[in-house]
Formats: C-alpha cells, structure tokens, sequence
C-alpha cells in the first residue's frame, strides 16, 4: 500500500443512499429525544459537576487526545481527518443503552447525551475543522475540499437539533406514548442504519478487505484512548462509580454514523475517512458491549453519588 493511495480512494455510495441514511440518522435522533424530557435537565442542577466533566470530556479532552495521537502515530491524512471527524462528534445512538447495562447512572447518560446533541450542533464542526486545520496533512486535504463550517453546522442542526426538539415535544404531550414510540424507533431505525452501513462496506468490500488491518489497530487504539479519557477524568474529579461508568461509555461510544453521513456529504466519501467512521462504527458496539459485560457483572457499591 503506498502512503497516499487511500487518500485518493473514495467509497461508492450514490445519492439516494446518502438521503437514506440522512432520513434514518434523524430517527434514531428522534427515536432517543422520545425518552428525554424537560426534567432531564433538571439533573444538570443537581449533578452539575457530573456533567461539566462529561462534557469536557467528550468536548474537549477527546479531541486534545486524538491530536496527540495522530502526532504520535501519524496515519496518512484521510485516516487522520477521520479520527478528528469521530472525536468531534457527540456520544453514539446505544451509549445510553450500554450504560444503563453497565450499572451506570442512567439519568446522567440521558441528560448528558441530550446536552451533547445540543452542543454537537456548533462543537462538531468547529471542533472538527479547528484539530483537523491545525495538523499540517490534514490542514492541505481540508483546504482542497474547502468545506464552509456554517454548511456543516446547518446539516448538523437539521439532523440532530430538529429530531430532538421534536421528540422531546412528543414526550412532553404524550409522555406514555412517546415511551412506547420509543422502544420502536431506536431499535428500528439503528438497526437500518446499520444494516446501510454494512450495504456501503459490501459495495466497497474490495477497497474495505484491502485496507482493514491498516484501520483496525488505529480504531482499537483511538478508541481505547477515548475510553481510558472519560474513566481518567470521571476519577480525576472524584465522582462516584456509577458516574465513572457513564461518562466512559459516553466518551468512548462516538456518534460515527453522524461522522459517515458529513463524510459522504462534504467528502464524497474520502477513503480513509469513511472507512475509519465505519469501522468505528461497528467497533465500539462491540468494545461498548464488552465494557458493559465486565461492569455489569460487579456488584454495584453503595457510594456517595458525585
């Protein structure tokens, strides 16, 4: 494999699959904004340092690791615009399902993944092209496509901010059925998405075969990071273990399939990015699943929640 071919590789996907995949991501939003209501927020004034770490760590401390990380590792450009594209995003679809296996605080997963959605409308894209410009290789590859933040922002409010407004609308008028809806939804529209993701990997099965083992160690690696981030600094600010637990899973259970979808859109697909977002993908449900396996079997201690 020379350094620059996956560079220069773009993944097939045709535009009726990518306005597929736009409509499902927005259901799985919708589907998650059903279980979240006004008095999720409450939480923030209770637990307010639970959150602000969650935050931080997600927002901030993330992204800052994945930098040094690709100083470390220097992947070629496109795998690197891709660990700064996942790093950027908000917590995945499942993180409230894999924390509420773990024996974490639920009520801290949902209030943090709604928070993270919000501020995913303005962080991600700025997030992402601040890292991805301040690295030199990415910076050139960032300057070909010359792609307008506030482009990015309005897509990502369409797919994030509208699904949550509206879902959260649903569970304030009718809280029992938006409960019911929501069972449906999530599981549903996940499991297309999914089932999109592999369509696109299948159609590019080739380039994907090709280059697989080159990926899998940066993804094992980089997400493992993201996990070890959130477990860090949870400890580092004293929290309780139920906390510890969400805001890991919340660190290291990335929205990629919200990653994919701006890859597609301003991208074209990009090789290397695309495949990084896609393996992500299925990677951290399985480490996720994992995680919440080994923790769910410990008995949960009886601890000063923080």
């Amino acid at each position: 494999m020379t350094e620059n071919t996956l560079d220069t590789i773009h993944i097939n996907f045709d535009s009726g699959a990518l306005w597929t995949m736009n409509i499902v991501l927005a259901f799985v939003m919708f589907g998650i904004a059903l279980e979240i209501s006004v008095a999720d927020f409450k939480f923030l004034w209770r637990r307010p340092k639970a959150i602000l770490v969650g935050v931080l760590s997600q927002f901030l401390v993330l992204p800052i690791i994945t930098f040094l990380l690709v100083l470390f590792i220097k992947p070629i450009p496109s795998i690197a615009l891709g660990m700064f594209m996942v790093a950027a995003c908000p917590g995945g679809n499942i993180s409230n399902f894999i924390s509420h296996l773990a024996k974490g605080n639920a009520a801290l997963s949902v209030c943090l993944t709604a928070i993270a959605t919000l501020l995913a409308v303005i962080l991600t894209p700025l997030n992402f092209q601040f890292w991805g410009s301040l690295y030199g290789p990415t910076a050139t590859l960032l300057q070909e496509v010359a792609i307008s933040p506030l482009d990015m922002i309005q897509l990502v409010a369409l797919l994030l901010g509208v699904p949550l407004v509206l879902g959260m609308w649903v569970n304030h008028i009718k809280p029992i059925l938006a409960l019911r809806m929501a069972k449906i939804f999530k599981v549903v529209s996940l499991l297309f998405f999914i089932l999109l993701v592999f369509l696109a990997l299948f159609n590019n099965r080739i380039i994907f075969m090709e280059y697989i083992f080159y990926v899998f160690w940066i993804v094992l690696i980089h997400n493992l990071l993201a996990f070890t981030t959130g477990f860090s600094l949870a400890k580092l600010f004293g929290l309780s273990s139920e906390n510890t637990k969400s805001i890991t899973i919340e660190t290291g259970i990335q929205n990629s399939g919200l990653g994919l979808l701006l890859i597609f859109t301003f991208f074209d697909g990009l090789g290397g990015m695309a495949l990084l977002a896609a393996f992500w993908g299925i990677w951290h449900i399985v480490s996720g699943l994992l995680l919440a396996s080994v923790w769910g079997f410990k008995p949960v201690k009886n601890e000063k929640v923080a």
